[in-house]
Formats: structure tokens, C-alpha cells, sequence
């Protein structure tokens, strides 16, 4: 690390500054010394690292505030409810959260920080983008259709109810629409997953090696060696694949090593990566309920006419800006823009169905 020069008596400012920093630098490590305790070998490590860097940062800062450092500033609130999040749940939305953090380290033009910090907290940054990304990875299929399942009965069911409530139709109409619009909606999301998951897995399953095939290798003709094009037809270079099906026909031991080398776990892998094809109808009919149900509750809670279209309108706006924050919180980018976007979406949506609503009413009438 590179030493700092020797300094005099330092100013407020200074000092204001460089508490923030040394309160910041010890919360961080917190952060992630709670991370470690829930995690193991390699993870572990990383994570017992990066306490170790904010360690030596926060050394700097105590010897440059010297007997100033006795009372350092109250950590930022972000970082003490990251700590908070890293002690009860340790998730990937902390490692998401702490990766923005690294991302706005000030250390590059900060004078008073060393150019080894500096680049230590950008190393941070693509360590725990690493770390993020294993947890994104193992969540990225359900998270995928809790978002997506949501955020559709959201949409699509505000739209609806608004559409409906512009033609001047009565309450009773526009809740039995809201409610149809649900199930239908719910019922139609699980028969589309349901299909979906399980005819990739059928197609997975068809492409499965045939477990009985080995059985034939003692009576193929060693000298037409027709086992290289198994092996060719699953990738291997031709040489390679006419002198590994040589070495199988003139050693029968390693008959198990030959024709289903790799296949079968690859397979049980991309089963599981699949999953259950009633358990993904079951969460997708849940999903969109749970984001279909919103704009309904006015109408359940007996609002009428624009008010219920009002309170709709701001329950599902709210809803909105929560799960594209959260998108935003995963994907390492900036909750506001993701939440400000899926709001915009999901109110243009239900604007131009608001709107042809009106049209449709006023030309009925």
C-alpha cells in the first residue's frame, strides 16, 4: 500500500471527511465478515479477504485522524441496514447492494485516499460481482417467473379493469371482468408453464443416451469401428474419436467409460435445471394471482367509478415500483431507473386500454 505523506494538523472538513470514511470502511467489513460466517471453503475465503482489504483501509483513515479517530461518524444508513440484511438473511440482495456500493467508492479522487485503495475497491467491486452472480444464477429461473408471472397481473389486469371501467359500465361488471380476468389469466400462465416445462424435459428424455446400447459394443466389426461416430456425433474431433472407439473395442473394460462418457450426468443436470413441471404451473398460477389481485381490492372493498380507478391505479403503481426495484437491487443496477421504467410500462399499458375504453363507451352510447 502506498504510504501517505506526512500531513499537518488536519482541517473540520478533513476530519468530517475521514470519519465518514473509517465509519464506512468498518461497516463494510461487518457486512461482509456476516456474509462469511454463513458461508464456506472457497466463498469463505474470498469474503474473509475482502474484510482483511477493508481492514488495512480502515487503518489508514485511524492514522490520519490520530486522536480524532476516538469518535468517528455514524455509519450511512444504506451501509447499517446492509449489515442488518448480511446478519438476518445473508442473500444475494446484500452481495447486490454492496456491489453499488463499491461501484461509488470516492477513493479515485480523493487525494487523501492511497491509489492502492482506489484500485482496491475497484478490484471490490468485480469480486463481489462474482459472488452476486453465483446467487443470481442459482434464483434466476424463479425469479425470472415470479417477475414476469407478477408483474403480467399487474399489467394485464389493470388494463382490463380500466378499460372496462371507462365504458361506463356498473361496479358489479367490472369486478366479475377483474375476477375472470384473474383466473383466466392465472389458469393460462400454469397451462403455458406446465406445457412448456414439460415438453423440454420430453425433449431432454429423447435425447438421453440408451442406457442398453453398450450391450451390442462385443459384436461390432472392430475393423469398421462404427463407435468413432458415436463419439463424433457428440463432438468429439474425428481422430480422437477413432482412436478412443478403438482403444473401448479392444478393452471391454472400459465399455462403461465409452458410450455414455459425460451424458448422463450432463442430462440429470439439465433435468434439474428444468425442474417440476407442476410445481412451475403451481408458483405461475400464484404469480400472476398475486400481481392479478391488486387491482381488483377497490372494487372487493366496495369503491366505485373513478375512485376505484384511482386507488387501482396507485396500489399497482406501487407494486410496480417495488418489483422493478428489486430487479434492479439483483441485477446490480439502479433500483430507481429499473422501478421508474417498469412503472411506465405497466402505466402506458394501461393508459391506451383506459383510453379505448372511453372511445368504446362513448360510441356505444
Amino acid at each position: 500500500m502506498t504510504e501517505s505523506p506526512t500531513r499537518g494538523t488536519p482541517t473540520p472538513t478533513e476530519i468530517r471527511r475521514w470519519r465518514q470514511y473509517l465509519a464506512d470502511e468498518r461497516a463494510e467489513a461487518q457486512v461482509y465478515g456476516e456474509l462469511a460466517r454463513r458461508r464456506t471453503g472457497e466463498e469463505r475465503a474470498i469474503l474473509l479477504g475482502l474484510v482483511e482489504a477493508e481492514r488495512r483501509h480502515e487503518a489508514h483513515w485511524i492514522a490520519l485522524l490520530g486522536e480524532h479517530a476516538n469518535d468517528p461518524t455514524r455509519t450511512a444508513l444504506r451501509t447499517r441496514l446492509l449489515g442488518f440484511l448480511a446478519r438476518r438473511f445473508g442473500s444475494v440482495f446484500v452481495l447486490a447492494l454492496m456491489q453499488r456500493t463499491e461501484s461509488r467508492s470516492p477513493y479515485e479522487a480523493d487525494a487523501d485516499a492511497t491509489d492502492a485503495m482506489a484500485a482496491d475497491e475497484r478490484l471490490h467491486e468485480e469480486i463481489v460481482r462474482g459472488l452476486a452472480a453465483r446467487g443470481r444464477n442459482s434464483i434466476s429461473g424463479t425469479f425470472r417467473a415470479a417477475v414476469f408471472g407478477a408483474n403480467d397481473g399487474l399489467v394485464s389486469n389493470l388494463a382490463l379493469v380500466l378499460g372496462m371501467s371507462a365504458t361506463g359500465v356498473g361496479t358489479g361488471v367490472v369486478l366479475a371482468a377483474g375476477i375472470a380476468g384473474l383466473l383466466a389469466g392465472a389458469l393460462s400462465m400454469a397451462a403455458g408453464e406446465f406445457v412448456s416445462v414439460r415438453s423440454q424435459r420430453e425433449l431432454l428424455e429423447s435425447t438421453t443416451p440408451d442406457p442398453t446400447a453398450r450391450r451390442v459394443l462385443p459384436q461390432l466389426d472392430v475393423d469398421a469401428n462404427e463407435l468413432q461416430l458415436v463419439y463424433r456425433v457428440r463432438g468429439m474431433p474425428p481422430k480422437q474419436a477413432a482412436e478412443h472407439a478403438h482403444e473401448v473395442l479392444n478393452g471391454l473394460d472400459c465399455v462403461h467409460v465409452g458410450i455414455n462418457t459425460g451424458s448422463v450426468s450432463v442430462q440429470q443436470d439439465q433435468h434439474e435445471e428444468v425442474g417440476s413441471a407442476r410445481a412451475a404451473a403451481v408458483s405461475s398460477f400464484f404469480f400472476f394471482a398475486s400481481g392479478a389481485i391488486i387491482p381488483v381490492l377497490p372494487y372487493l372493498f366496495g369503491l366505485t367509478g373513478l375512485t376505484a380507478v384511482a386507488v387501482a391505479s396507485v396500489l399497482v403503481g406501487i407494486a410496480l415500483l417495488i418489483t422493478g426495484a428489486t430487479v434492479g437491487v439483483l441485477s446490480g443496477a439502479s433500483p430507481l431507473k429499473r422501478a421508474l421504467r417498469q412503472l411506465a410500462i405497466g402505466y402506458g399499458a394501461a393508459t391506451v386500454t383506459y383510453l379505448l375504453g372511453l372511445l368504446f363507451g362513448t360510441t356505444v352510447a
